[in-house]
């Protein structure tokens, strides 16, 4: 019957626009099927509330319209009643993909060509949903109900298509790499600071070499195959890539596509714990990189009286040393001095030489990686006077403990992309060394686990030595750092909990006054849902 078709393809059509939000979803995990089901199923109530209610009331509607109509008109009371149901499911169906729409947007859907071939896969998953219910003598009103997950079985039919194209454009990365022997290349990871490092690396190499680094957060396979293809020129003498790693091999993985010779590990801590479990494994994660390097390789490491001293003395290669004050390093920093001119300090190597060094970054942490980039440099030939040198062209990284002139006075202090607990610690001992009134905004922490309650706890013990003022963005997810704040004795009325950042923002216009810091510490990822 004409009609039938028109309901499947309506019905599929629909689904597959209302899609849209969950596509999202799944590029911002990256395109991994079991994060992006970690995310749905702990998100399940919210995501079925709308799609549940709408497949059920349509699904009710066109039995009791049929039912009703044709008891009166008969067949043609049956076509009546299933053409106002798929109506008002047409309408309902917009309305609610325009309501998704509305939904602020940290970082928007890229329709990449990837996105589209993966819409493709969803229409015919969607017409095939509703061609089975039909077959069945279901309406495919029941299909909706599950538009959650039609972009997770989309994503696994896609999956060896995607494979095949990823590992053209993989191997014609490697060939590249492959064809240029001269090429120093280096590897960075770390669970917090890689990033960062791997700007200040390039900026003190680039007082003598010509450098490419990954830019911004590129550090997954597909991101440095992309900067490799299209980035990578002749005159480059250096290439720097970021290492990041979500799953156990993911360094591995990203080591047998670049080989570098040069490996530095910046930190081992409690990150993405939901897929690490625990932070043994996090370590042996980021020591895949040590475990890859050629037999000429050498690694090195932050001295960080922890986890990263333990892969030092695992560590079978040539390899160094760099940190802080205290005990032989190959590179240290002396006499620091941090507060809002950003930070001095004398770098030390291990043979005895001395320079002074001044840089606009902020925080302990970012010195103990500026030494162990400066640790790589004089490695590879440079002068401690033309590290000195090279450190006047690093600037702080964005939304990373970055320093803004705010409105009326305020001095703001932007470090919204750290979202770890050794970075908030450092956040708060930088924000120590402020004169004025001091204030944090923050949401905590999350994708910590089953540590994330005691881990916002602690960084709630630390915000009450820190600051005079807190906002805290998101009523559940902040208890633990209320309680501790308010068991350290933090006054009642300086302490604010609110729903969302417009509610902080208002609120911070109202008692922000000159001579005041800001530091908003932590912005939460782009899935992330409290509800």
């Amino acid at each position: 019957m004409w009609l039938n078709w028109v309901e499947m393809i309506a019905v599929a059509a629909l689904c597959t626009l209302c899609s849209k939000y969950y596509v999202h979803m799944l590029q911002l995990e990256s395109y991994q099927l079991d994060g992006y089901l970690r995310w749905a199923n702990k998100n399940r109530n919210k995501l079925l509330g709308w799609t549940l209610n709408v497949g059920v009331v349509f699904t009710v509607a066109y039995y009791g319209l049929n039912l009703l109509l044709g008891a009166f008109f008969g067949t043609t009371g049956q076509v009546i009643g299933r053409i106002i149901t798929l109506l008002g499911f047409a309408a309902t169906a917009l309305a609610l993909f325009e309501r998704q729409s509305r939904q602020p947007q940290k970082k928007p859907l890229v329709f990449t060509a990837r996105v589209k071939r993966l819409y493709v896969a969803l229409g015919v998953v969607s017409l095939a949903g509703t061609a089975v219910l039909n077959f069945l003598g279901l309406p495919g009103y029941l299909l909706f109900i599950a538009t959650p997950y039609l972009a997770l079985v989309a994503g696994y039919i896609m999956q060896p298509v995607e494979k095949g194209i990823n590992n053209h454009y993989l191997n014609d990365a490697k060939a590249k790499l492959a064809a240029w022997d001269d090429l120093i290349k280096i590897g960075i990871t770390g669970s917090f600071g890689k990033t960062s490092t791997k700007f200040v690396l390039a900026a003190i190499l680039s007082e003598k070499f010509d450098v490419l680094a990954t830019p911004s957060s590129f550090n997954t396979p597909m991101g440095l195959t992309r900067v490799i293809r299209e980035q990578l020129e002749p005159h480059h003498q250096v290439f720097i890539a970021e290492m990041g790693a979500r799953h156990v091999g993911d360094i591995k993985e990203l080591v047998d596509l670049v080989h570098p010779k040069y490996g530095m590990i910046t930190s081992v801590g409690p990150q993405h714990l939901e897929t690490f479990g625990n932070v043994s494994t996090v370590a042996n994660t980021k020591f895949e990189l040590i475990e890859g390097l050629p037999k000429d390789g050498v690694g090195f490491f932050a001295a960080d009286g922890g986890e990263v001293d333990k892969l030092f003395k695992r560590a079978k290669c040539e390899k160094y040393q760099a940190g802080l004050e205290g005990g032989y390093l190959d590179m240290r920093a002396e006499d620091i001095e941090v507060g809002p001119f950003g930070s001095r300090f004398t770098l030390v190597s291990g043979q005895g030489e001395r320079v002074k060094c001044e840089t606009k970054m902020l925080g302990r942490h970012n010195i103990q990686n500026i030494v162990l980039c400066c640790a790589l440099a004089r490695h590879l030939g440079m002068t401690m006077e033309e590290i000195a040198r090279g450190m006047t062209r690093v600037q702080p990284v964005e939304h990373r403990l970055q320093i803004l002139p705010g409105a009326g006075g305020i001095t703001v202090i932007d470090d919204a992309f750290n979202a770890n607990p050794a970075g908030a610690k450092a956040a708060m001992e930088v924000l120590k060394g402020f004169p004025g009134r001091r204030i944090v905004v923050t949401p905590g922490m999350v994708e910590l686990g089953e540590q994330e309650e005691k881990l916002n706890y602690l960084f709630g013990q630390q915000m009450a030595d820190s600051c005079d003022v807190a906002i805290l963005v998101g009523r559940k997810r902040c208890r633990p750092m209320v309680q501790a704040m308010v068991e350290k004795g933090f006054q009642k009325e300086d302490l604010h909990v609110v729903a969302d950042l417009n509610e902080a923002t208002r609120i911070l216009g109202q008692i922000g006054q000159s001579g005041d810091v800001v530091l908003f510490e932590n912005d939460l990822p782009d899935n992330y849902s409290e509800n």
